[in-house]
């Protein structure tokens, strides 16, 4: 009944924000819902949209068709996604997004889009990591603590401290251990043991650790923003002992972000103004790009586990609706699709 409530007054609110954004082209009433059966591959696209202006955006693409249906989450449900779609994630027949500004994940069915669930009472998240399934981390932004959530009933079961540390941002698993990155003017990597839910250890990196992928031989990567006197860099470290093994050094003016992995986790892909790909087990820089500079802003990456394919958000302006382009695993150029204002993050839902 809370949830059914708290579902109720929020659709009002965004209705009414919405109605009250268009000015003298407002329309009032709830907006028309429609019905989507979407069945099979396909990938998910969250639209970030302009910090507090309530125009994220969730879309969803079909590699075979080359079918193209935007603002997905709003059609589907006659509302608003909120401000800010941080990310996504596919669990157990559920799609879970993660609406940043809004301090709300949503729950929803990957075929229809519709809301089948709600996790609220986070303050700013970012990423949410299913550890089993009566468990989930929900990282944050501003909250120095990881929320641990019960999928079973969407309910907040304990927090887990920080230590003070904020800005936690993406996990992974390895072992009984679950390793975050603290990114907003931090430097760290922590490791929690998820038996016990406390904090066990942590390692001191480059400034702002962005990203955080765990390759097939136990090493994890992540990818600093560097500062005045320190160069922005890749790090290789042993995921069981938290050792550096390998730093990576970039150009000042080329500070890597979007770490990701292929399907095999064996292969690096990461933005650098340009878009790079190395094998994890490279001791040096590749030469040349896999897709080099054209004149646009790469914000957003993913690579199609089924295909190998390579996605690429371009955030243009940050204020214009942004682009994706989709190339073959080769590098071959296949389609080019316009999507919500600044796309960032892809989710492939998988047969």
């Amino acid at each position: 009944m809370k949830h059914a409530l708290r579902h109720m007054l929020l659709r009002s609110l965004l209705l009414l924000t919405g109605a009250l954004s268009t000015g003298a082209c407002m329309e009032y009433g709830p907006q028309a819902e429609e019905a989507f059966d979407l069945r099979g591959r396909g990938l998910f696209i969250t639209c970030e949209g302009n910090f507090m202006w309530d125009n994220a955006s969730l879309s969803y693409y079909d590699p075979e068709s080359r079918r193209l249906e935007n603002t997905v989450f709003l059609r589907a449900n006659g509302m608003k996604l909120g401000d800010v779609a941080q990310s996504m994630t596919l669990h157990d027949g559920k799609g879970y997004v993660v609406v940043n500004n809004s301090g709300v994940i949503y729950v929803i069915d990957p075929d229809t889009f519709r809301i089948t669930g709600l996790i609220e009472e986070v303050v700013s998240p970012r990423q949410i990591l299913f550890v089993d399934e009566q468990t989930a981390y929900i990282s944050d932004l501003y909250d120095p603590r990881i929320t641990v959530v019960d999928p079973r009933t969407n309910r907040i079961r304990s927090r887990i401290d920080m230590n003070g540390h904020r800005s936690t941002e993406q996990m992974v698993l390895s072992g009984d251990r679950v390793l975050v990155n603290c990114w907003s003017y931090d430097n760290k990597i922590l490791a929690i043991d998820t038996r016990t839910e406390r904090l066990v250890d942590s390692l001191t990196v480059g400034w702002q650790p962005n990203s955080l992928v765990l390759d097939r031989h136990g090493k994890l990567w992540t990818a600093t923003d560097g500062r005045s006197g320190e160069a922005p860099a890749l790090w290789r470290i042993d995921a069981a002992t938290l050792e550096v093994e390998r730093r990576f050094e970039l150009p000042a003016d080329r500070p890597p972000s979007r770490l990701t992995l292929d399907a095999a986790n064996d292969r690096l892909y990461f933005i650098a103004r340009d878009v790079w790909r190395m094998s994890t087990q490279d001791e040096s820089l590749p030469a040349e790009p896999f897709l080099p500079y054209a004149g646009t802003l790469y914000y957003g990456l993913g690579i199609d586990p089924d295909t190998g394919e390579v996605y690429v958000a371009d955030a243009i302006d940050y204020v214009q609706n942004g682009v994706v382009y989709r190339f073959t695993a080769e590098g071959q150029p296949v389609d080019t699709l316009r999507v919500g204002v600044i796309p960032g993050n892809f989710c492939f839902k998988r047969l």
